[in-house]
């Protein structure tokens, strides 16, 4: 695979994104026609005409995977062209100790066609069939291999058919819910890639550092290491430290950043994951003490910032309305991830009983911003985001 031309190309067309319009698609019409709301839709109607502009309200995430293979430049451009102010890029390494762009240090053979080249036998676990009584597995790292190694490799949608004989059968892809070409060969990028092809998208960075499936250190790089590399990837770019907001489900990796770099230290974002735990009770002192320790930003999923009423009205929940009052700022994930009225998606699972028709979330996406009062949101669609972001004078 020659990088260097297709990073040209995607280049040049980063260059005219500057010179065009921000392109939301269909997307956005097809999901109001479906909005309940009747006064909601009367307003987003309004607007659609535009014109359309980036807003830093539009989190990218992992670029646009609901028509894209994801952390790929063509994933990336998309976003940027659809409005996003903010591009992410999942951070983990190689067996060489290189930083990457992936949601997993292991789920290579999801999102790449790693099983589909010799690269194959480096998996840890190779591709199995499925049987009567087990599904088909796989399971292949950035870990297991070099740089060079990982930069052969495609990007493909993240699907997989567990119950596949075959490899082929394997890696069949749904049909996209969005009006794209497909993708063939999914550009990879290294983090050193990505900062400048985000950079030249003019979008803010949103690195966030990946839980190594590898025992810490790892070829001698420690945890505190590789928190400190990706920082430092940053400042050998030249990257103006507020266009910088680095983020971990790890308290202890945010509060080393925010201990470490001053300079980014109200940037660095929590996404706190103990929603996950039901158990796990909001209070006061609890986001108190968060923002004490100097925690600034807050991400936690969707369902744990919003509650059905028992008239069936969508409202903040405890944990938003503490989280303002301790003076966090929040952020949350993620819309148009997955098909909003599934019963098994879990992002709407305190919200299920508002969603009628899939715009429905559209609904949602209101009382997050107008009550929840929500700084972004984090979209695998950037465009439907930036639609209702530019429709309320979001900047």
């Amino acid at each position: 695979m020659q990088r260097s031309p297709i990073l040209l190309v995607l280049a040049f067309s980063v260059f005219l994104f500057g010179c065009q319009a921000i392109d939301v698609g269909k997307r956005p019409a097809f999901l109001i026609a479906g909005l309940s709301d009747d006064a909601l839709k009367e307003k987003l109607s309004a607007c659609t005409a535009g014109p359309f502009y980036q807003s830093d309200f539009v989190i990218a995430h992992r670029g646009a995977p609901l028509g894209y293979p994801e952390h790929t430049a063509e994933g990336y451009t998309a976003a940027a062209n659809m409005g996003a102010g903010f591009i992410e890029c999942d951070v983990t390494f190689t067996q060489d100790g290189e930083l990457v762009c992936r949601h997993s240090q292991c789920d290579l053979h999801r999102t790449t066609n790693i099983l589909t080249t010799s690269l194959a036998q480096k998996c840890r676990v190779p591709f199995t069939p499925a049987t009567n009584d087990s599904d088909a597995k796989a399971v292949c790292c950035t870990s297991d291999l070099s740089l060079q190694e990982f930069q052969s490799l495609c990007g493909r949608p993240d699907h997989v058919n567990k119950r596949a004989a075959e490899i082929t059968g394997y890696l069949s892809s749904p049909r996209s819910r969005v009006d794209t070409q497909p993708v063939q060969c999914g550009t990879l990028q290294t983090l050193k890639e990505n900062i400048t092809f985000i950079e030249a998208l003019g979008a803010k960075h949103v690195p966030e550092l990946k839980a190594p499936m590898v025992p810490m250190p790892h070829n001698g790089m420690s945890q505190q290491t590789y928190a400190d590399r990706l920082i430092q990837a940053y400042v050998d770019a030249g990257i103006a430290p507020e266009r910088i907001y680095p983020q971990s489900f790890s308290l202890d990796d945010a509060l080393y950043w925010i201990n470490r770099y001053p300079e980014i230290s109200d940037q660095v974002v929590y996404l706190d994951p103990r929603g996950r735990d039901r158990n796990f009770s909001p209070s006061l002192k609890g986001m108190q003490a968060l923002y004490d320790q100097g925690v600034r930003i807050l991400a936690p999923p969707m369902p744990m910032l919003v509650r059905t009423e028992k008239d069936g009205q969508i409202v903040p929940s405890d944990y938003a309305v503490l989280a303002k009052e301790a003076g966090l700022k929040l952020i949350t994930w993620t819309f148009e991830s997955g098909v909003a009225t599934a019963p098994n998606n879990w992002l709407y699972a305190t919200s299920r009983e508002a969603l009628q028709t899939e715009g429905d979330m559209l609904a949602i996406l209101n009382v997050l911003h107008e009550d929840v009062a929500i700084e972004g949101i984090f979209t695998d669609w950037a465009g439907t985001v930036t639609y209702y972001a530019n429709c309320f004078g979001i900047d």
